[in-house]
Parts: C-alpha cells; sequence; structure tokens
C-alpha cells in the first residue's frame, strides 16, 4: 500500500491541481470545430485518462451550464454553453467580486498588463472600439 507520509518533499501524487481536469476539457471544447463525445475529448487530454472520468467531468460542466449537449449515438456531443472570451469574463468578475479590495485587485491586475493589452484596455475604456472589434492588440483602430 503507498505511504503518503514516505513521499519525498517536492514529489508530486500524480492527482491534477482542483479545476485542471474541467479547465483541460473546456479547452479541448473550445478548440474543436465541432461538439465532441466523451472519447473524443478523451483523445485531446494528455495523458491516460479513464473515459468514465472523461464522462464524470463533462456530465458536471453540463450540470454547472457550462457545456450543451446533443446525442450523438448511444452517448452525447459536448459543446460549450458559451465562447471562450464569455467564460473567461465571467471568470474575472466573479474573481473581482469575491475579492476583499476591489481596487487593489485592479491596481494589480493592470500594473501587470502587457503594453500592448494596456493599451487596449485604455482603447476599450474610452469607447473608441466597439463590440465588433475582435480584442487583437495587433488591430489598428
Amino acid at each position: 500500500m503507498h505511504d503518503r507520509k514516505s513521499e519525498k518533499p517536492g514529489a508530486t501524487s500524480g492527482r491534477r491541481a482542483r479545476g485542471e481536469l474541467e479547465s483541460g476539457v473546456l479547452a479541448a471544447l473550445y478548440g474543436a470545430p465541432q461538439p465532441l463525445t466523451a472519447r473524443q475529448v478523451r483523445n485531446e487530454l494528455p495523458g491516460d485518462l479513464a473515459y468514465t472520468t472523461v464522462l464524470t467531468i463533462l456530465s458536471r460542466l453540463y450540470d454547472k451550464g457550462m457545456l450543451v449537449r446533443h446525442r450523438a449515438g448511444r452517448g452525447y456531443a459536448y459543446a460549450p454553453a458559451r465562447d471562450e472570451a464569455t467564460h473567461t469574463a465571467e471568470r474575472m468578475r466573479s474573481l473581482l467580486e469575491h475579492g476583499a479590495d476591489r481596487e487593489a485587485v485592479l491596481t494589480r491586475f493592470v500594473s501587470e498588463l502587457s503594453e500592448q493589452d494596456e493599451q487596449l484596455l485604455q482603447r476599450l475604456l474610452s469607447g473608441h472600439d466597439g463590440p465588433q472589434h475582435s480584442g487583437r492588440a495587433d488591430e489598428g483602430p
């Protein structure tokens, strides 16, 4: 039997960080041109994950409203319920809302932006770019 207490300091247990697998599944779905089955998602992920593990993650994401699904043979094919930009923006807003000091969080966030991202943010805040803007920092006005 494996004894965790005997592990060397700094050794990893092989377990993923909380949310890492969900993020990997979402990334695979965002990168796909069409909905994917659990088997297809499993093939897109690194490592040798069990099919049932991927199916569990897909079911959890579906239950959270993050995925939509439709029948594909005897199972389902899954796709993100929202585009990646919307999902990321919602996560950022949620993190900001749960922080104790909004000003400190926003100050730190802005201070760590690249020069191109800071210029893009300034343009967006000043209203010079409409909603049709793709968000690419290398585009002109």
